[in-house]
């Protein structure tokens, strides 16, 4: 059985809500998630996965949380050559860089060696309505498609 790690940081629970809808649409792939908070998680740990999912909010005008930012630091020194990745996170429209902590961890994935393998997801805070939590189950089963085609 494949298994992957699904990491997300969230404050107000707007990226978990996606995290989950996420990880059930795996599960109906069968493939094992292991689903944890990113904050304090030891990043070695991500070789030992067929694939890798991060999820994040954005803080303020484009930061990553604070609580994250010695894990992407970090993220940055594993070897994850070849190793199927995708992002996803939550944030505030109202401010110029939207969603970019998507954008910071495609950055780093790319520099460890990863492969972005779908498009980053972003969503104004939780997914709130049909389309919202469809956008999740399709990240995931695009996410489900390109890992069952590289391993």
């Amino acid at each position: 059985m494949m298994r992957i790690c699904l990491l997300y940081a969230s404050m107000s629970g707007n990226t978990e809500d996606m995290a989950i809808i996420i990880k059930k649409e795996l599960e109906k792939e069968e493939i094992e998630v292991v689903m944890e908070e990113m904050d304090g998680y030891e990043v070695e740990k991500l070789t030992e996965f067929n694939g890798l999912i991060l999820g994040s909010y954005t803080w303020g005008d484009g930061d990553l949380p604070y609580e994250v930012e010695e894990f992407e630091e970090e993220l940055v020194n594993v070897n994850l050559t070849r190793i199927p990745a995708a992002v996803f996170g939550s944030g505030d429209r109202i401010y110029p860089s939207y969603c970019e902590a998507v954008a910071i961890f495609e950055e780093t994935l790319k520099k460890a060696g990863a492969v972005l393998v779908c498009n980053g997801l972003k969503n104004e805070f939780e997914p709130k309505n049909e389309a919202e939590k469809e956008a999740c189950r399709h990240f995931a089963q695009q996410f489900s498609i390109a890992l069952k085609e590289r391993v």
